[in-house]
């Protein structure tokens, strides 16, 4: 017992240090215009899993803490004030504040609890003996894929042919198709581990996407349209357009790097230990 906590809090530090030094190097923010892509919340996603919720939630907090740090200090976005309370007072008043402490912070803890919990419902369905628990976990994956895929063709192609739509279509089919086909065989052999922690990636890139920008569209769609200088109706289309084309690039990469990093994280840790452990913990 002592030799896992002090091994916790060992990697507790060592996932600290990874986020705050990605936040505070190019290598945790990629600027992309109005926005900051981000891949922090890979640490993040990782330290949810493996060393539960409540920790990932810790890391998670952190992440926000080093973004207001970040847009407070050296705002590099006009969107920098949706992410520093000390920023929007300028732009919002005193409810800027707590607009953009929600913004800055819930999406990121969160981050650190929701891919743990989309990991062990993904083990779990896929070690069900019912196989269309798997099939359903399959076309799952590559309906998303089609879907991110199609969105992400079509913005970057929109402006260089008239097709643009047509392709990012039957791309995203493809695609699909693919991912169906080796989730299927990789089914067989059983790794249920690697796809579980692929999805865990993925949904934690999404969910500091998504909650991040439609929190900006709820709390900021006016100021957020002024400080970009567009129309406030055109607000709606340029989210969907991070999204799908942010969001993409993040999803993809932490699925990636989630799963690779995480099988092998995993034969010093396993997840049998991990999922015991938090069940005590509950208890």
């Amino acid at each position: 017992m002592k030799n896992e906590k002090t091994y916790e809090l060992v990697l507790t530090a060592l996932f600290t240090a990874i986020i705050i030094l990605m936040a505070f190097t190019p290598l945790g923010y990629i600027p992309l215009v109005v926005i900051n892509a981000t891949i922090i919340h890979i640490p993040v996603i990782l330290g949810a899993l493996f060393l539960g919720p409540k920790k990932g939630a810790f890391l998670g907090f952190v992440f926000g803490l080093t973004s207001f740090i970040n847009n407070t200090f050296k705002p590099a976005t006009p969107s920098a004030f949706v992410f520093s309370p000390v920023l929007a007072v300028n732009v919002a008043g005193i409810p800027g504040i707590f607009k953009s402490l929600y913004i800055c912070f819930v999406p990121r803890i969160l981050v650190g609890v929701i891919p743990y919990f989309v990991y062990l419902l993904i083990r779990m369905l896929l070690k069900n003996e019912k196989k269309v628990w798997r099939v359903v976990v399959d076309l799952a994956a590559s309906l998303i894929l089609l879907v991110s895929l199609s969105s992400f063709l079509n913005r970057i192609l929109q402006d260089k042919t008239v097709n643009a739509s047509t392709i990012g279509i039957i791309t995203g089919v493809i695609a699909g198709v693919v991912l169906f086909t080796i989730l299927t065989l990789i089914g067989k052999k059983k790794a249920s581990s690697n796809i579980a922690l692929a999805y865990a990636g993925l949904s934690g890139a999404f969910t500091n996407t998504l909650f991040v920008m439609s929190g900006i569209f709820i709390l900021y769609k006016d100021a957020y349209a002024q400080k970009l200088g567009i129309a406030g109706e055109a607000v709606f289309d340029t989210i969907m357009g991070i999204i799908t084309f942010n969001g993409v690039i993040e999803a993809v990469v932490a699925a990636i790097i989630v799963a690779g990093v995480g099988l092998a994280l995993i034969r010093v840790k396993p997840v049998k230990e991990l999922s015991a452990k938090n069940s005590e913990e509950k208890r």
